[in-house]
């Protein structure tokens, strides 16, 4: 039996349509979304309650900033990939991320900006942050995706734990091609990744205004790398 003709979409169908598309915009820039991502394997253990509490710290002044919804993401183990639902409250954030604790396995970030481009495409975002040691991938893959990233809009903000040279050129190229920013931290500069992280909310929530009204030395380097 011959297929009936498929049904021409009418005007109203359209205007309908169009009135999702506009909804959707207004809602991603009325309640701005971020990812926040993190290495959880076992190389970042002796440092990772130093960490965790700057980045639930990240949270609090997230909720101080203004309306930004975070998904947080992390990868440990064999193949463990995990992504929370999105939250608004910092207390709910803060709580999830003294949850993760870390195990042994394999970095996953090309699956990280795998998943950060599907979310984006969706509704779109106003960056991802990534705090991690190291790259057990091809950099030629990697730094493919940030490219795609950055012909999307979405900056990636890289923030290095540690002083591996390579992972270094990597993640700048990735900052690069995204149009985001890199830096680096260990444990004894707990301040700068709190004024670093602090300012990725504000530019989450204000973009390079909230930046430049901002006295930080964060927003500074921030803005030094950040494409007008």
């Amino acid at each position: 039996m011959a297929k009936p003709p498929a049904r021409t979409s009418s005007s109203q169908d359209i205007q309908a349509f169009l009135g999702t598309a506009k909804a959707v915009a207004v809602f991603a820039e009325r309640h701005p979304r971020l990812v926040f991502a993190i290495d959880a394997t076992a190389s970042r253990k002796p440092t990772w309650a130093f960490a965790r509490d700057r980045q639930a710290a990240m949270f609090h002044s997230a909720g101080q900033v203004a309306s930004l919804s975070i998904q947080l993401c992390y990868y440990r183990g064999f193949h463990e990939f995990r992504a929370s639902p999105w939250l608004s409250d910092s207390k709910a954030l803060a709580g999830q991320m003294m949850r993760v604790r870390c195990e042994g396995g394999h970095t996953q970030i090309q699956r990280l900006l795998r998943h950060a481009l599907a979310v984006h495409r969706e509704t779109p975002l106003r960056g991802l942050v990534f705090i991690g040691d190291a790259l057990e991938e091809s950099p030629d893959e990697v730094c493919h995706l940030a490219g795609e990233c950055g012909l999307r809009k979405l900056p990636l903000f890289l923030f290095q734990e540690g002083a591996d040279s390579a992972v270094q050129r990597t993640f700048q190229s990735m900052a690069r091609l995204s149009g985001g920013a890199w830096a680096r931290f260990d444990q004894h500069s707990a301040d700068t990744l709190s004024d670093l992280l602090d300012a990725v909310a504000r530019y989450a929530t204000g973009g390079r205004a909230a930046l430049e009204n901002h006295p930080g030395q964060g927003a500074k380097l921030l803005l030094q790398q950040l494409k007008p």
